[in-house]
């Protein structure tokens, strides 16, 4: 049988590989800056694994994800900023006032009664009133001022707009961000036609924030259909290799019509697969 290890037996291997004099070279070489890049692709990772229901797979990224966590806190141990035993606690003192439909006292002792209902939208609503005051305990007062600027372009857009429209500045239907997004595109052809390409690139970045907007409006996710659609090209452009190659040809071989033809037969082959 395979042996179970422990949250305490992992935190003893990320000490024990930081450790100066026995410890692994790459790992002591490492900083806060250093992993973050492994720490967003790790995420992805497990979103991806979600979205294909490659549940093994997931529970592989997540303990992926999870040394990521931990290694953060190792740094932060060694420089007596904070350890992984504060980390949980932060977040669960957070989460138990964030719900306090759910523990009244603030406790994890505390139950909420059963005969008590709230709804959804409720319960969101509260929950953005409470990290309004965290932000104004905080001192940050801006109605941006907590959103990372680190985050993808994509994402951060979401987060600016979600959080102005929650403030009252929104449009009011999805037709009317719809309508948003085709002057934006009227202006993107101007600019394309003057040729004045720093113009041209504010009008494509005008473009893509209106996209997310109407996704937004129409409760999509739209990092996630934009997934959806690299994931659809992707499959297309599989099944026309494969007729590419099942023809003997290269694509250096195909003309315009050919492309477009197979195209429109991989669109039919993979439809009829669904």
């Amino acid at each position: 049988m395979t042996k179970q290890y422990s949250l305490a037996e992992l935190l003893e291997l990320m000490a024990r590989l930081r450790t100066p004099e026995t410890g692994c070279p790459w790992d002591l070489a490492q900083s806060y800056a250093s992993i973050t890049p492994s720490t967003i692709e790790e995420a992805y990772e497990v979103v991806d694994a979600i979205e294909r229901e490659d549940y093994e797979h997931l529970k592989e990224e997540l303990g992926d994800l999870l040394f990521q966590v931990v290694f953060y806190a190792q740094l932060a141990r060694e420089e007596s900023r904070f350890t992984f035993a504060d980390v949980i606690s932060g977040v669960t003192e957070k989460l138990l006032r964030r719900h306090p439909h759910v523990f009244p006292y603030g406790r994890l002792e505390s139950v909420r009664d059963p005969n008590s209902e709230l709804e959804s939208e409720q319960v969101g609503q509260r929950w953005e009133q409470i990290k309004a005051e965290e932000r104004k305990a905080k001192g940050e007062l801006g109605l941006l001022d907590d959103v990372p600027r680190a985050l993808p372009s994509l994402q951060r857009a979401q987060k600016l707009q979600k959080r102005v429209a929650k403030a009252g500045m929104d449009f009011q239907s999805a037709s009317d961000a719809l309508k948003n997004l085709e002057e934006e595109i009227a202006e993107l052809r101007e600019a394309i036609e003057s040729q004045n390409q720093p113009e041209v690139e504010s009008e494509m970045g005008d473009v893509f924030f209106s996209c997310i907007n109407v996704a937004r409006k129409l409760r999509l996710d739209a990092d996630q259909s934009l997934r959806q659609s690299n994931r659809k090209f992707e499959q297309r452009i599989k099944q026309m290799d494969a007729l590419v190659q099942e023809g003997g040809l290269t694509w250096s071989d195909l003309s315009d019509s050919d492309q477009d033809r197979l195209w429109q037969e991989s669109k039919g082959i993979l439809e009829q697969k669904k």
